[in-house]
């Protein structure tokens, strides 16, 4: 295989095992229309246009048998960290931007100033509650659906890939639990279905932040609702939901980063408005897999195992601060990849500069 005249195979065949063993459907990427598009892994929106470069993307569109395209030819690269200081200016507006702080003021020479809520944020975040199986857990967000769709109280239901929002979907519709799933599969749809996220009785599963830049109005988005429906309509269910507590926000997995998962529970309790959060965890989510061996042996020392074995939760505080370490030791690391990966740019990003005032000289 690694003879010289067997070296372009060997390309090949590495593409080949990424597309098989770590580029999955409906989470790195979806089907759609014979086309394979990448779905961007924080937003879980479709990215159009782009395409995986060096063959990746063919290997990945013979894995799923569509129509074979075309290699995209790179000609330039440059880091997003690179890009954004070609600009003159640099400022942004983020309701969590103050765990990536330490980030925004290294790489950018940014500060973060917090401005304060308009009104006071009376949402309850509640602790995680962690199970030892998946299954397990995926029961359990279903019973705890089941109860507060019950009384009528809106339900958003956050997921960290495609996949496993299809997959809590068809428990809720076992259950017989009308809702409504919004993911990359159905991007189009996507501002209509969130805006009604805060109406009386809605059940909405979302991946990650689907649907941002809408704002989730308790009683429904007036903007967004049918125009036979009133505004005293409208004021009155907004009370009616006040009453059951606001959006409940449920978590199926932690993220790994502190910022997406901020995000997810800022989508309740807005303006002022009651809310509640909670994550639903398990030791078999791809998060607790990405941690060390040391790490996942202190979590699982936390856990009585006969009590696990009933498949009851462990909701203590102090899982809940080791949950947190371990996120923060997640964000950490993934802060010292990119800050090689910045590290090493900035010797191409001089050369750069060279190659381009050369051009804009001729």
């Amino acid at each position: 295989m690694y003879d010289s005249v067997n070296a372009p195979l060997v390309q090949h065949l590495q593409n080949a095992v990424r597309a098989k063993e770590l580029y999955k459907r409906d989470r790195d990427y979806i089907v759609r229309d014979g086309e394979v598009l990448i779905v961007d892994e924080f937003t879980g929106r479709v990215l159009e246009g782009r395409r995986y470069s060096e063959g990746l993307h063919q290997a990945i569109e013979a894995k799923e048998g569509v129509r074979i395209k075309e290699e995209n030819q790179t000609y330039a690269t440059i880091t997003l960290q690179n890009y954004f200081r070609l600009y003159d200016k640099l400022a942004g507006m983020t309701g969590t931007a103050k765990t990536e702080e330490a980030e925004f003021n290294h790489t950018y020479k940014l500060d973060v100033v917090e401005i304060p809520t308009n009104r006071p944020m009376i949402r309850i975040d509640h602790p995680e509650v962690i199970y030892r199986t998946e299954p397990a857990k995926l029961a359990a967000v279903v019973e705890e659906v089941t109860r507060r769709h019950s009384t009528g109280q809106p339900i958003l239901i956050g997921t960290v890939s495609i996949e496993k929002s299809e997959r809590v979907s068809g428990l809720l519709e076992r259950r017989g639990i009308r809702h409504k799933v919004l993911n990359a599969n159905h991007h189009e749809l996507e501002a209509r279905i969130i805006a009604q996220a805060g109406r009386l009785g809605a059940v909405t599963v979302a991946t990650n932040m689907a649907g941002r830049g809408v704002d989730i109005m308790l009683g429904g988005n007036v903007e967004y609702l049918p125009a036979e429906r009133s505004t005293a309509e409208v004021a009155a269910e907004h009370d009616q939901v006040v009453q059951l507590g606001g959006l409940y926000v449920l978590g199926t997995e932690r993220y790994q980063s502190r910022r997406i998962d901020n995000q997810l529970r800022g989508r309740s309790g807005r303006q002022g408005d009651p809310g509640e959060s909670r994550f639903f965890l398990s030791l078999e989510d791809d998060f607790m897999r990405r941690l060390s061996t040391q790490a996942m042996a202190r979590l699982v020392s936390l856990f009585d195992h006969d009590i696990l074995s009933d498949g009851a939760p462990i909701t203590r505080r102090l899982m809940t601060r080791t949950i947190a370490s371990l996120e923060r030791w997640s964000e950490s690391s993934n802060l010292r990849w990119r800050g090689r990966v910045f590290v090493y740019d900035e010797v191409m990003n001089e050369q750069r500069e060279v190659v381009y005032r050369t051009r804009r000289a001729i």
